[in-house]
């Protein structure tokens, strides 16, 4: 069952947990590289960006932002 929930995080804990795990979820965004912004800027970055990653988040991703963009790896990671 999907319970459609997205952990936001600048713990990379959780990655590799699902890795270890071989979970295909929850989706994950971490933001550990922006862990500077003030929290209204890091959810205006979240926000913008949420539908294109809308899709990867449901079917279970883990998606990491950078200041140079955001990589998207499909649940269960290798």
């Amino acid at each position: 069952m999907h319970s459609g929930r997205v952990i936001v995080s600048a713990d990379t804990d959780f990655g590799a947990l699902l890795a270890y795990s071989r979970a295909t979820e929850p989706s994950v965004i971490l933001v550990r590289e922006l862990i500077g912004l003030r929290p209204p800027e890091l959810v205006n970055i979240i926000l913008a960006n949420l539908e294109v990653l809308q899709e990867h988040l449901e079917s279970g991703a883990v998606a990491a932002f950078s200041p140079n963009g955001i990589r998207v790896r499909a649940l269960p990671l290798r």
